[in-house]
């Protein structure tokens, strides 16, 4: 990922409704929610749901497939992957580090 790309992807999730959304599909995995499930669970209204889905989708954050009359969003885990670590690239002067998986996922190392 170059800074082009990350900033283009931190300006999508730098709007509260775009970040819920974003987690929203990121908790739910490969599986994919609907809009009519997004729009249910976060109280997002369909038309604003539309634009925001079209800006994480533009950033590279999310990718929808149809499948039959319904459409499928889900986190484009790559692309998430990319930006943490572009974000984590030079954090430990430079050095590589070992990164933990899951929830809490940090960088470790003796210079940080």
């Amino acid at each position: 990922m170059d800074e082009t790309q990350a900033v283009k992807a931190l300006g999508a999730l730098a709007q509260d409704t775009r970040l819920r959304i974003f987690r929203a599909l990121v908790a739910q995995g490969p599986q994919g929610l609907t809009p009519g499930e997004l729009t249910a669970s976060l109280g997002v209204p369909s038309t604003a749901l539309s634009f925001h889905l079209k800006e994480l989708s533009h950033a590279g954050l999310v990718s929808q497939e149809r499948d039959g009359r319904h459409l499928i969003y889900r986190a484009e885990f790559g692309a998430m992957s990319d930006l943490l670590q572009f974000l984590t690239a030079h954090c430990c002067q430079g050095e590589p580090c070992e990164v933990t998986t899951g929830p809490t996922a940090v960088p470790t190392c003796t210079t940080c």
